[in-house]
């Protein structure tokens, strides 16, 4: 739980007690609940190839996307509806539960025919990550969004640097107009509850209540003030042509929300101390506002050393969410990792083009050895239990190499190398089982 900064020294956060605190079992069984039920879908957003009409060109992206216009029915790609949109067209996808490899299949097959195409990335464009929680049967303790809301602002200056997308050192990023953060910034659940939060951001007549950094326009309440419908919308990353990157963005909304939970058997996070606190809000009016040409947010005031402000924010947010990257076991981490250091906005700046950006961020996983025959046979005598009933390790071993045809040492190599699937020995069935 704590933070550790460059200069070695621990920083504990702070929590408030609350009526809801969570505790250990329900933390345990929520967040259970919700890893199981959250579906995160996506907003892509993207202009016209150079020359040509939206009118002329939607047409083809409906052609190509196969939208199944049915949230119910995921269809050839997962693509609900191809809309107009201010920046040329938006891509609506349908939020399914988190997995690496078919969401990294699945955006490239939605992004890479569009590239070919000639699809631009404009200052307008966004990407906006909603997570909903499909088929709950009951409501769910204010506590958990009230810490996922406190998370995202504890760390929102790193945020909106990691998902920066712009290709100027002046335009690191679009403007504030769609993702204003300064009314989030300011309502604190410590003070208010998410209801009464959600109720200001909707009567507000600064900001629609739909551009907000966090949108909760489509969060329901019960009659406790319990979320009855779990529905966030992450509005501040920009327009993203990576389908690595877009994945592990992805990853990282679904670890905020599980930290989320994790916490709540703590109390409600604190954002932090005053002075730490101000200069974060003026590190987001610096990176995040309406003072930009074309569109973009003015970002010319940001040094080098500002820019290390954002990216210790960042590395900070990634530590704090440590333990669920443990637990997911897979690249997401590695590449948000990166990104923190590079985020989009400075590889188009360096020149980078979007096969380069992917192709650079997947060269960062190491590559799965493919399964074999051998791997077949070792699998299959471990889930059907084909081997069990030894008292020790060794003699199930002995007996799985002989009927693997292979050597002891190289058995257990292989197993060692199923870690996504956690093997462990159950001294009770006398043999190895998967976890996962």
């Amino acid at each position: 739980m704590d933070q550790e900064g460059t200069s070695g020294k621990i920083d504990p956060p702070i929590f408030f007690r609350r009526n809801d605190t969570l505790c250990m079992e329900d933390a345990s069984y929520f967040q259970d609940l919700l890893y199981r039920t959250v579906k995160i879908g996506a907003e892509l957003e993207f202009a016209m190839p150079k020359g040509i009409r939206r009118e002329d060109f939607q047409p083809v992206v409906e052609a190509l996307m196969a939208p199944s216009k049915d949230m119910n029915r995921l269809g050839r790609l997962g693509v609900f509806n191809v809309i107009k949109e201010h920046c040329g067209v938006e891509i609506q996808i349908i939020g399914r539960h988190p997995h690496w490899d078919s969401l990294v299949k699945q955006y490239r097959q939605i992004i890479t025919p569009l590239l070919r195409q000639g699809i631009r990335m404009r200052p307008t464009c966004g990407l906006h990550f909603h997570l909903i929680c499909i088929g709950l049967s009951e409501s769910l303790p204010e506590i958990i969004a009230a810490n996922l809301w406190n998370i995202t602002r504890k760390y929102a200056p790193g945020l909106k640097f990691l998902t920066s997308g712009g290709d100027s050192s002046e335009g690191l990023c679009r403007r504030r107009q769609n993702n204003a953060h300064y009314e989030f910034m300011q309502q604190s659940p410590i003070d208010l509850s998410l209801r009464e939060i959600q109720g200001n951001l909707k009567k507000s007549l600064e900001v629609p209540e739909h551009q907000n950094f966090v949108n909760l326009e489509h969060m329901d309440f019960d009659e406790n003030g319990e979320i009855s419908c779990f529905h966030v919308e992450f509005r501040f990353p920009d327009g993203d042509l990576s389908p690595i990157s877009i994945t592990a963005k992805t990853f990282l909304f679904l670890v905020m929300l599980l930290k989320a939970i994790e916490i709540s058997k703590f109390g409600l996070l604190h954002v932090g101390k005053i002075r730490e606190w101000n200069r974060k809000k003026e590190l987001m009016d610096m990176i995040s506002n309406n003072n930009g040409m074309l569109a973009t947010s003015n970002t010319s005031s940001i040094t080098d050393e500002i820019i290390g402000e954002y990216r210790e924010i960042a590395e900070q947010l990634l530590r704090f969410l440590k333990s669920i990257f443990i637990v997911l076991d897979n690249p997401s981490e590695i590449v948000l990792q990166e990104l923190t250091k590079r985020p989009i906005s400075l590889r188009r700046i360096e020149g980078d083009d979007w096969n380069k950006i992917d192709s650079d961020l997947h060269a960062l996983i190491m590559p799965r050895r493919p399964l074999d025959d051998l791997d077949y046979k070792i699998i299959k005598i471990i889930e059907l239990g084909l081997v069990g009933g030894m008292k020790k390790p060794e003699e199930w071993l002995k007996i799985t190499a002989i009927k693997s045809d292979a050597s002891k040492e190289t058995i257990w190599e292989r197993i060692e190398s199923y870690k996504d699937r956690g093997p462990i020995w159950d001294q009770g069935l006398g043999r190895v089982v998967f976890l996962r």
